[in-house]
């Protein structure tokens, strides 16, 4: 596998409302798509249209997860995993396109979920939901783990991809740029995921990709 088999999917995009940071300002929203050997990862799901807040607060622009895949040339009916950084809409708004299909989720986020103010509950309670509850670091496959990395939420993580080319760390909200994560200074998630000396790192609302320095 090589670095390029970590493909980024551009799904969504969102105008920040008041109050938030980027107030004012249209970023993206990414999913992304591990092409491993023992078959195709998805790594968040983005969300959808119709909500009438979200609407109303962020002005989306989506696409179906299934058309933003099949339009970037991966067969989205061969997703055989799915993992969620976290649970918000903007992550797991599509989970209900994969019903049965195990759904990575930390412990500690999943815990929180269900609280009607976290996220839009029907996007993620939904018939043959199989949400796969991890507890910290784990291992899901030959060179495929995800990281816990708390912050944005309590339950955030992150995935490390083991590659020809190096590693590849998908990073997906524990950071929301490549300017945040290089800037960001105290935050111990952040700090964690700079000491793997990663190839790569992917951000869940960038299109940016942070690419290691070459030492001398």
């Amino acid at each position: 596998m090589r670095a390029d088999d970590i493909v980024p999917v551009h799904v969504a995009d969102v105008t920040y409302p008041a109050g938030h940071p980027l107030a004012g300002t249209t970023g993206p929203v990414m999913v992304f798509v591990v092409k491993h050997e023992q078959g195709l990862l998805l790594v968040d799901t983005g969300f959808t249209e119709g909500h009438a807040w979200i609407d109303e607060h962020y002005q989306p622009v989506t696409r179906p997860i299934k058309v933003a895949l099949f339009a970037a040339r991966i067969d989205a009916d061969a997703i055989g995993m799915v993992v969620n950084t976290h649970m918000h809409f903007d992550h797991a708004g599509q989970n209900a396109e994969y019903p049965e299909i195990p759904i990575v989720i930390q412990d500690a986020e999943y815990d929180l979920v269900w609280d009607d103010s976290y996220t839009v509950r029907e996007w993620i309670d939904f018939e043959d939901a199989n949400y796969l509850r991890v507890h910290g670091d784990t291992e899901l496959a030959d060179g495929l783990r995800v990281i816990a990395t708390p912050g944005h939420t309590p339950g955030h993580q992150s995935v490390l991809v083991d590659t020809e080319d190096g590693l590849v760390v998908i990073a997906g909200q524990a950071a929301q740029d490549p300017k945040d994560f290089a800037t960001r200074q105290g935050d111990p998630s952040i700090e964690r995921l700079k000491s793997l000396n990663a190839e790569r790192i992917h951000f869940s609302h960038s299109r940016g990709v942070l690419t290691r320095t070459p030492r001398a």
